[in-house]
């Protein structure tokens, strides 16, 4: 048992932080499923303290659900094409940005996609008493921040090629369309996602990264559930292979990091297309 617990910490360690989010979401989907079976309960009811509310009142006695709805599925499809698109979008995103950063992006395009749903609810034809669950603004957000920050770079769809704005503004079109269908709630928040997504990176572009202040947050919080261990005093070997304190290694990853840098400032200020194919190909390497 001891094997299979190291074995499955191993994989995880080297998961990349949105297929972590990959496996938080499929990993409360099935705890929903066991107590759906478990205790007998209705159909969509098994993670009703993760939904966020249709209305104010509720949500004021259930804050935590602005971020907790976007772990929440009950149909395993809608879970599969959420976590499929987070998936490929993600490894196109983590090539480019930091891990920090990809959290940033799926984090606020699900509170903005639930602000967004919160604000405009009562005001969709068919509204009804309902709640909010599903991954799809911050995928979306994710989505839509490629689509705006490159939008003209070509993806390979089956046998043929799309640049990302295209894709983006066929997802966006869809959602408008669909506001008047039973599921108007949904699309509201996948719209609100898009928005955030649009809008970071525009501000990216100019070097304005709008999400600084909820990664510091983030870190804050995080560290307050921290505790620092006392070590016990150790002898220090002196390493030889040093120079001033630091070995070949963190040379070679200091340089690497900055040519990482001017690259993403490159990008930043002319686009990923005026990239030249080793820069690219550097970057591509350097993702994985």
């Amino acid at each position: 048992m001891t094997s299979l617990n190291q074995d499955i910490k191993d994989k995880l360690a080297r998961l990349n932080v949105l297929e972590k989010v990959i496996v938080a979401n499929v990993v409360i989907f099935v705890i929903g499923h066991l107590l759906k079976l478990i205790l007998s309960l209705p159909k969509n009811a098994s993670l009703t303290w993760l939904e966020l509310p249709s209305g104010f009142g509720n949500f004021i006695l259930r804050p935590w659900t602005i971020i907790t709805y976007a772990f929440a599925h009950y149909d395993i499809f809608h879970l599969g094409f959420n976590m499929l698109l987070l998936y490929f979008v993600g490894r196109m995103f983590l090539n480019l940005f930091s891990s920090k950063m990809a959290l940033n992006v799926y984090f606020l395009g699900a509170i903005f996609g639930g602000v967004i749903y919160l604000l405009f609810y009562d005001f969709l034809p068919k509204s009804r008493i309902g709640a909010l669950v599903g991954a799809s603004a911050g995928v979306t957000a994710v989505l839509i921040f490629l689509c705006a920050y490159m939008p003209n770079k070509e993806v390979r769809i089956f046998t043929f090629s799309l640049k990302l704005w295209y894709i983006g503004a066929a997802f966006v079109v869809l959602d408008v369309l669909r506001l008047l269908g039973d599921n108007g709630g949904g699309y509201l928040a996948h719209l609100g996602g898009a928005l955030l997504g649009f809008l970071y990176a525009k501000q990216l572009a100019k070097g304005n990264d709008i999400g600084k202040g909820f990664e510091k947050l983030m870190d804050n919080i995080i560290g307050f559930f921290k505790f620092k261990k006392k070590s016990p005093l150790k002898t220090v070997h002196k390493n030889k292979s040093k120079v001033g304190g630091y070995t070949k290694a963190d040379f070679n990853e200091f340089n690497n990091q900055k040519k990482i840098d001017i690259i993403l400032d490159k990008i930043s200020k002319s686009g990923y297309d005026s990239l030249t194919t080793e820069e690219k190909d550097f970057l591509f390497r350097a993702g994985k």
